[in-house]
């Protein structure tokens, strides 16, 4: 089973990982993450108008001026050609109207696209299902990987292999919210989800791989074992992702404003959900493996 042996630079790959975690965390921890009316609860009214130079910017102070002290506005973004969305504390209908009201003046021809509110108790419910739903996948992977490979291990690798890719996913977004505003909704949380599963489907597919070369060179060392199974499904997740990412590339590229930060999502965890199943998961294992035998040589 001689081949290019991957795992002898398996220190590079977790730096790899290092780095692109490290600037996430950093500032996820001195922004946070800016959070869409999905999780804080509030108003979200998408207006479009027909001016294309309207008479005053768009920014939260002069709309705050337009429409007065109440209701105050938390912020105000640009969401394609003339088109504009402003988050606010709940608002009824009645109120919803005042608002545009008070906006047409200014802007001829304003349209309302979408209004939606949200209170913040659902919010908050909201939050906290999404971290369950988190925490039973993890212990669902860790259970059923860990019985189908009967061993902890590889449960314990394939779940920390998925909250790799889930810590680079909403480091990025910790990134973009403070530089491009991007917010963090149930899209995003659908991509976070889906991540998880697109992670695990491939790192699976690697361990399968490992257990059957196991089986055929049961007298070969374990790293050698994980090299050559490495090598034999490397092309495969290229191949497969490579599809994934294309059309995704397509779908942030060519997409409408409301989903394109859905697809950066997307793209991000296909992306680092590739690289973890075979630079993160596999080298992991092989770790664990490794300290397992060094344990039984001291006992």
């Amino acid at each position: 089973m001689k081949q290019f042996s991957f795992m002898k630079f398996r220190w590079l790959y977790f730096l790899i990982s290092g780095v692109a975690i490290i600037p996430g965390l950093l500032f996820l921890l001195l922004f946070g993450l800016k959070l869409s009316i999905d999780f804080t609860g509030g108003s979200l009214l998408e207006l479009r108008y027909q001016q294309k130079d309207p008479p005053v910017s768009i920014n939260r102070e002069e709309f705050q001026k337009l429409i007065g002290e109440e209701p105050v506005i938390i912020s105000v973004q640009p969401s394609g050609n003339n088109q504009v969305i402003i988050r606010m504390p709940e608002l009824s209908n009645e109120r919803k109207e005042e608002v545009i009201g008070t906006l047409r003046p200014q802007f001829a021809g304003v349209e309302e696209l979408r209004f939606e509110t949200v209170g913040p108790t659902l919010g908050k419910e909201l939050f906290q299902k999404t971290l369950a739903a988190i925490f039973v996948v993890s212990v669902g992977i860790i259970l059923y990987v860990g019985r189908q490979f009967k061993s902890v291990k590889y449960g314990v690798s394939a779940v920390l292999a998925m909250f790799h890719d889930s810590l680079v996913l909403i480091g990025m977004f910790a990134i973009f919210g403070k530089l491009f505003g991007a917010e963090v909704d149930v899209l995003f949380v659908t991509a976070l989800l889906t991540t998880l599963s697109f992670s695990v489907h491939d790192t699976i597919v690697v361990f399968d791989r490992i257990r059957e070369n196991r089986k055929k060179h049961p007298s070969a060392e374990f790293e050698t074992v994980v090299d050559a199974s490495v090598l034999e499904t490397l092309g495969r997740s290229i191949n497969n992702s490579m599809t994934i990412i294309i059309m995704l590339l397509a779908l942030v590229l060519l997409g409408g404003d409301t989903i394109r930060w859905f697809g950066v999502a997307l793209l991000i965890g296909a992306v680092t959900g590739t690289f973890s199943s075979t630079f993160t998961a596999a080298p992991l294992l092989l770790l664990w493996d490794d300290l397992q035998q060094r344990r039984k040589l001291r006992k």
